[in-house]
């Protein structure tokens, strides 16, 4: 901000003319991001200027142009600037008095997310507020605007509903002190169900009926609440979003670190296979040194017996571990089975049991429907009360007006006394005067207690009917849920024995082709040593003890390759286990994040069908309360005015009786 003013002067010097001292003065005293032009009259030398410098300047977030009565030209020297600077964020435009030609530019393109264009008589110019309309029905960006005080019409409105129907970014629109008008404000309203954003419309000083505002309260607390579950809804969602990939940066690591160590083992069973290779050769070329070729092929024999015998021996342990995994398999596969007949009958049970759980709720519901019946029938015995205290009311009136006729007739009484009873006679009716309005209050404040106790058992009745609503809705909604989640949890349970079957058959499939490409094989070195067998000589026995002695560590290293490569394909399959009962658990994570998603949208849905109903209900106990309160108000104005018709009659009566006229002054 301390370089706008440098650049300001440089922008003015450039185009010819000189800088203005005031704005000189406000960029100087301008905090961070906030420029005040208010009430300053700014010239067209002035406006291209700041024009050009709002091209550039990205730090400015707040400009306020109000009552500075710009001219067209200026105004739009000053749009192009705005119009290029993508971080401004909120414009005030507000003009009092006579608004200038310079307003219709504003509209082309609503900039920032606030935008206050009071006191521009936009409703004025019909074309120009169209193309505004169209412009906010495309913008993404703006969330307040302030239209007060802008002659909009009806026809206005219009433009501004069609625009809120596609608008999918404000949140505030203040339109008051215009000329919404009934149509215009129908209008607005039929475009408020198709805009979830907007939730405040103020409407004061339009001359829009009462139930128009009533309407446009009830979507926009509509909106309200929608926004706050979609809030809920989001947060809800980031929360399982980031559970998940957690789980699976933890999965990755412990998949990581069974990798290195597997790569270890190999390592390590790798460098034991190649010193043994190196002790065996060893020996092998100490015996070719010492021995002939004859000793060699005799040694050659012996050993490719010995391979035959362990060949064999192999073969055979195959072939039982064969028969053992069939038979495994078998017992595994009618396991399964039975396993899964248990589940399906477990299925069934759960289903049953949340059929009967479903049966109770819709008993529960038809209970609390019938104290629903019982809360209305309750409300109509109080209605009847109140037509009682009616007819009470209709009583004391015709009370009233017995004791006039016989106030009338003691008055006839009293003329015929004599001129000293007079004053007594006065004084009496007097008396009987204040009785009688005293008498009348009271009935008054009487009716006033009765109709506030009749209120408030009104609203407590309301108030039990709103529980006994909400009580059913929750038990239904957990009914379904429970439903929903069993059927879904065995699902699961099938899809993850049949995966751990199939990958069962597929192990027992690879070991058995192994064992018979071992078995292939063998046989065909055994084959090639019974040719080789038929050529040789004599032995010698001191080198077959030798042998036999390497042949017999040879074999116990060769056990202990086998056992250790078992053991490591044990713990391998082991480790793929978990690793894809872990990835079962994902997947099902996954299903059940989707399934609260859909109970969310259900739940939703739900609230606003709720909602939706208590209003309804709600305006129209309010529309009752009003004609109840609207005739109790009649009924009170007349009994005033009876009572004040008879007391003026009385005086009337008494003042203009003969006695009156012939009595001395006091």
């Amino acid at each position: 901000m301390e370089d706008l003013p440098r650049s300001y002067s440089r922008l003015c010097r450039e185009s010819g003319a000189e800088p203005q001292e005031a704005v000189l003065q406000q960029l100087h005293a301008a905090p961070r991001g906030r420029l005040d032009l208010a009430t300053q009259s700014l010239t067209l030398d002035t406006c291209r200027a700041l024009g050009e410098l709002l091209q550039k300047e990205a730090q400015l977030t707040e400009l306020v142009l109000s009552d500075c009565m710009l001219s067209e030209e200026g105004a739009t020297l000053l749009l192009q600037g705005l119009c290029a600077n993508p971080v401004l964020r909120f414009l005030d435009l507000k003009v009092r008095g006579p608004a200038t030609g310079g307003g219709r530019t504003w509209v082309s393109r609503p900039p920032g997310c606030r935008l206050t264009l009071e006191w521009n008589n936009l409703g004025t110019w019909e074309d120009a507020f169209a193309a505004f309309c169209r412009a906010l029905a495309g913008n993404g960006v703006l969330r307040r605007l302030d239209l007060r005080n802008n002659q909009i019409s009806h026809q206005g409105a219009e433009e501004l509903a069609l625009a809120l129907k596609s608008n999918t970014s404000l949140q505030q629109l203040d339109l008051r002190w215009n000329n919404v008008g009934l149509l215009g404000g129908r209008a607005l309203v039929s475009c408020l169900p198709s805009n979830r954003t907007l939730w405040k419309l103020e409407l004061a000083g339009n001359n829009v009926p009462s139930d128009v505002l009533r309407a446009v309260e009830q979507a926009m607390d509509h909106n309200q609440d929608r926004q706050a579950a979609s809030r809920e809804s989001r947060a809800r969602t980031q929360v399982l979003s980031k559970e998940v990939r957690h789980l699976r940066e933890e999965k990755s690591k412990q998949f990581l670190d069974l990798m290195e160590t597997i790569d270890k083992q190999r390592e390590e069973m790798a460098r034991s296979s190649r010193t043994s290779a190196a002790r065996v050769g060893q020996l092998q070329e100490a015996l070719d040194e010492r021995h002939s070729i004859i000793s060699a092929l005799k040694a050659k024999l012996q050993m490719t017996e010995a391979a035959l015998a362990l060949s064999e021996q192999k073969a055979q342990d195959l072939g039982e571990l064969l028969v053992t995994a069939e038979q495994e398999q078998r017992n595994q596969a009618q396991r399964q089975a039975k396993e899964h007949r248990l589940a399906q009958q477990e299925a069934a049970e759960r289903e049953s049991k949340l059929l009967r759980h479903l049966s109770a709720a819709n008993e529960k519901s038809l209970l609390l429907r019938n104290q629903v019946d019982e809360l209305e029938r309750k409300v109509k015995s109080q209605q009847d009360q109140l037509f009682l205290t009616r007819q009470e009311l209709t009583n004391t009136s015709a009370e009233l007006k017995m004791r006039a006729v016989q106030a009338e007739e003691r008055l006839e009484l009293e003329k015929r006394r004599s001129r000293q009873s007079l004053e007594d006679a006065e004084q009496l009716r007097a008396k009987e005067v204040e009785h009688m309005t005293h008498h009348l209050e009271e009935s008054e404040r009487a009716m006033q207690d009765r109709v506030q106790r009749l209120e408030a058992a009104r609203l407590s009745l309301e108030e039990e009917l709103s529980r006994a609503k909400a009580l059913a809705l929750s038990e239904r909604s957990q009914a379904e849920e429970e439903l929903i989640k069993a059927k879904n949890q065995v699902r699961l349970e099938e899809q993850q024995h049949l995966a751990h079957l199939e990958e069962k058959l597929r192990l027992l499939a690879q070991a058995r082709d192994e064992a018979q490409s071992t078995c292939l094989q063998q046989r065909q070195v055994v084959a090639e040593s019974q040719a080789r067998a038929g050529q040789l000589g004599l032995q010698l026995e001191g080198l077959r003890r030798r042998l036999e002695e390497l042949q017999q560590e040879l074999s116990g290293k060769d056990q202990e390759k086998v056992a250790e490569v078992t053991r490591v394909r044990v713990e391998l399959q082991e480790q793929i286990g978990r690793l894809q009962a872990e990835l079962t658990a994902q997947e099902a994570l996954k299903e059940k994040v989707a399934a609260l998603e859909r109970q969310l949208k259900v739940m939703a849905s739900d609230h606003r069908e709720a909602l939706l109903d208590r209003e309804s209900e709600n305006a129209s106990l309010r529309e009752k309360l009003r004609l109840k309160e609207a005739e109790i108000a009649r009924i009170r104005d007349e009994e005033a005015q009876r009572a004040s018709f008879l007391q003026n009659a009385v005086l009337a009566y008494v003042q203009g009786s003969p006695l009156r006229t012939l009595s001395p002054p006091k």
